[in-house]
């Protein structure tokens, strides 16, 4: 689907921005001496990250300001995204790119003698994320940018990223991010439009967790920090309102004066705390109270900043829906529908049914997993604690709602309960899922087989009761960030075949197929892989003294450690291979490098378990020379968007192997379509849609189906595999034998009870053997440089579906009713 036109600006279009040395004042110096009081000469290579950055901020700002004065004239409808993640990764580079100032840069830092790529590693990433979702949210805004929609984002701005992850004897180690310790330039506070949140009770925080005093009213304050979202051509520039917690002004002179100047300005601190850290660890309830509060936190600041903003040019409630479109980024935000509620009760005086018409038109709900522990269900108490009103008002919309399930299903009172927004039991609970579908207009989900789940299982009940609130968005990515910035390469060689418009235009791609059997077209491929995994293999041996073969099979699975995502399947598979080496050294195979690269949550114990037997497979793999030199594993520690800039596009394979009916998208997938890897997959997620636009022909799909994983939930045993395939079962006793843990006996026993005794839910011994003969296959391929090069052109040229345009584009025009805004 093209997105030219209303939605989207064309290259030529955003030509024009274009600038050059000749045309634009590039102050690095003076940012170093004015800002910094630093003599160029002098400066470190941090310094000159600063200055090199507030320089880009002063080119953007004027753009940013016209942005912002525009859509205040013309007061059109605008898109607020609300999210617990933004996964943005480094600004500098990715705003020099959108902004099209690689020329200007370029001559620049020859000029003054600067080393680019050291400057750009000065940048921490952004820690608002810790994977798929944050980066997806992330490029929506570029889109929403440089489709020249009217578009905020709002989040908040932790202090402390997920964590900080290092290997130490191949577990993993979580140390702090804080990636704010430094000034962060693209940032800036407005104090002045700070927020206040009301709260029915006081807390505070003790040794890192969070204690609720009820009865005790108080405060908090938002303090908006925003940054700037560049569209492409940088003709729009958009804004990511962050919001940071502090206390009213407070200072209890008393306590100072006796001494206690901690206690001064405790009530500051304990505020602070509460965007101090990324969504804290949810596995236990101190945790589970303090996201409660960051959740609520979110939705309060950003809606009482947007009805701010929509109350100075219209009086009118009426318009609020045709102003004001909030999309839910996820099950996060779902406390937006009570707030909204509350806001329109009573602070507009409004009645209840014109409130509840106003609030599900202006409402949208993207959900994002069918996982059930990720549809939060947060205790009543805690809302009769801290948020009594809020809890009335769900009361209140869900006796009108199960006196409608009634009345449209008489005498089916089990229907009632699945669709009450209470969950009775010891606990009473709220389900947030539910009461997001509830109080919107729209429900999507992210993939074609996610949304169709979703709707026939997961919450198959309000599907059946509001039918024509669901539909499908599938995810995208921007080709921005992950091919044009990311692959210079390869973006050359397209630009060189079908020109420069598939930036901003991803159908484009399509033009490709037709080259697919060109041999020029197939040399340039070859030549952007090669030079794209020389350039991985440079920085990993610079940054971390790892060694790799550029030659080899680059065979990639990065994500989120998790058992559904079964990055212990891809180990297995390795064990396999090691076997039949050690058992035939002759046999012949191209050599092959395993990249793992994921965080697991901390207190995840078995994810961290299988982050440990990654890396002692690679260590025994290294220290056996039967095999050396032709399997290679590396667990690359520290995943973030910057390293997966870099080895997404060195990447030749794409593991997407989680078991089928549990991944609801996947863009991680996406991105290494639309670099020219080819992938191994389930029939899964988004990848089931990248097989049909590039033909099954051209993928490696194997495994159970969504259908027969469920289907056979009621019959199957791992041990049937383990006793009838030889190969699992002597990849299983190599494991077991210790001989990848000689000085840990037994620690990888708890993978043998997840496997065999427990019955391996996540089924990874039913789909091994189908996973093997699929990298069979794709290893006979490999050896033929010309049909691989045909399928990695063909899959290249049918990912133009899977940008992020395209997905903005169907939302704008299907849910939002949003046009664009052009800047003049």
């Amino acid at each position: 689907m093209s997105t030219k036109g209303v939605l989207a600006p064309n290259h030529a279009e955003l030509a024009p921005t274009r600038r050059s040395a000749e045309t634009t004042d590039f102050s690095y110096e003076r940012h170093l001496l004015f800002d910094l009081a630093i003599d160029p000469k002098m400066a470190s290579a941090r310094e000159r990250f600063e200055a090199f950055s507030h320089s880009v901020r002063d080119i953007l700002a004027e753009r940013w300001v016209q942005t912002k004065t525009t859509y205040e004239r013309e007061n059109p409808k605008r898109i607020y995204y609300l999210s617990m993640e933004f996964l943005i990764g480094r600004s500098l580079a990715n705003n020099v790119t959108n902004l099209l100032l690689d020329p200007l840069v370029q001559q620049s830092a020859q000029e003054k003698g600067i080393d680019w790529l050291e400057l750009i590693e000065q940048e921490p990433d952004a820690g608002l994320g810790n994977g798929g979702l944050g980066r997806l949210a992330a490029c929506f805004l570029d889109s929403m940018a440089t489709m020249q929609l009217p578009a905020t984002g709002y989040g908040l701005r932790y202090e402390y990223g997920m964590f900080k992850q290092s290997i130490a004897d191949g577990w993993q180690k979580e140390n702090g991010d804080n990636w704010l310790r430094d000034i962060d330039p693209w940032e800036i506070a407005h104090p002045h439009e700070k927020v206040e949140v009301k709260l029915n009770c006081s807390f505070q925080v003790r040794a890192g967790n969070v204690q609720l005093i009820p009865g005790k009213p108080s405060s908090l304050i938002g303090i908006p920090f925003d940054r700037p979202v560049v569209g492409y051509g940088g003709k729009t520039i958009n804004t990511l309102r962050l919001w940071a917690a502090a206390a009213p002004e407070y200072f209890d002179f008393q306590e100072f004066g006796t001494g206690d100047f901690v206690g001064a300005v405790g009530e500051t601190l304990e505020a602070e705390s509460l965007t101090r850290v990324l969504y804290p660890d949810d596995s236990t309830t101190l945790g589970q109270e303090l996201r409660f509060l960051q959740e609520y936190f979110l939705v309060a600041c950003s809606l009482a900043d947007l009805v701010r903003r929509f109350l100075r040019h219209n009086l009118d409630w009426n318009l609020l829906p045709e102003k004001v479109a909030i999309q839910l980024n996820d099950t996060h935000p779902s406390m937006a529908v009570a707030e909204l509620m509350r806001i329109l009760l009573d602070d507009a005086h409004l009645g209840w049914d014109q409130a509840w018409d106003l609030t599900k038109k202006t409402l949208a709900y993207t959900n994002h997993t069918l996982l059930p522990e990720a549809l939060e269900k947060w205790p009543a108490a805690w809302f009769e604690i801290l948020l009594p009103r809020h809890l009335e008002i769900v009361y209140e919309i869900n006796r009108r709602l199960v006196d409608g399930v009634r009345v449209r299903f008489p005498g089916d009172e089990g229907r009632v309960q699945r669709i009450s927004l209470v969950e009775e039991g010891p606990q009473r609970k709220i389900r947030m899922a539910n009461l997001a579908i509830v109080g919107s207009h729209s429900t999507n989900g992210v993939a074609a087989i996610h949304s169709k789940l979703l709707r026939t299982t997961t919450v198959k009940d309000l599907a059946e009761m509001f039918p024509e609130r669901f539909s499908n968005k599938t995810n995208g990515v921007t080709p921005r960030r992950w091919l044009l910035e990311a692959n210079p390469g390869l973006a050359r060689a397209i630009t060189e075949v079908i020109g420069e418009e598939w930036i901003t235009d991803l159908s484009q791609f399509a033009r490709l197929k037709s080259f697919a059997d060109d041999s020029s077209a197939r040399e340039l491929f070859h030549a952007s892989k090669l030079e794209a995994k020389t350039r991985f293999v440079d920085w990993l041996q610079s940054s971390s003294g790892q060694i790799v073969d550029p030659n080899s099979i680059f065979d990639c699975q990065i994500k989120r450690i998790h058992e559904y995502k079964r990055q212990l399947l891809n180990a297995l598979r390795i064990v396999v291979v090691y076997n039949r080496l050690r058992a035939n050294p002759d046999v012949e195979v191209e050599p092959r490098t395993f990249f793992f690269a994921g965080k697991a949550a901390p207190a995840y114990r078995l994810a961290k378990l299988i982050i440990k037997f990654i890396n002692n497979l690679a260590v025994a793999i290294d220290n056996d020379p039967a095999v050396r030199g032709r399997l290679k594993v590396v667990f690359l520690p520290e995943y973030n968007v910057s390293l997966a800039e870099r080895l997404i596009p060195a990447s030749d394979v794409s593991n997407q192997i989680s078991t089928a009916g549990y991944e609801a998208s996947g863009t991680s997938n996406m991105k290494f379509m639309m670099n020219g890897a080819l992938t191994v997959g389930t029939r899964d997620g988004a990848t089931i849609e990248m097989a049909e636009e590039a033909g099954e022909e051209n993928f490696f799909l194997f495994g159970l189906t969504v259908e027969q994983v469920e289907n056979s939930r009621g019959w199957y045993s791992p041990y049937w595999h383990y006793e009838n395939e030889p190969e699992t079962r002597a990849a299983l006793d190599l494991i077991f034998s210790d001989h990848f843990s000689r000085d840990e006996p037994g620690v990888f026993a708890p993978l043998r009870d997840t496997l065999l005794t427990h019955g391996d839910h996540y089924m990874h011994l039913a789909d091994l053997t189908s996973y093997c003969q699929a990298q069979e296959r794709l290893g006979a391929l490999y050896a033929d440089p010309d049909a691989w090069a045909h399928k990695a052109i063909l899959n290249v040229a049918s990912s133009g579906k899977f940008s992020s345009d395209r997905t903005i584009a169907e939302y704008a025009a299907d849910i939002w009713k949003v046009k664009s805004c052009p800047v003049l």
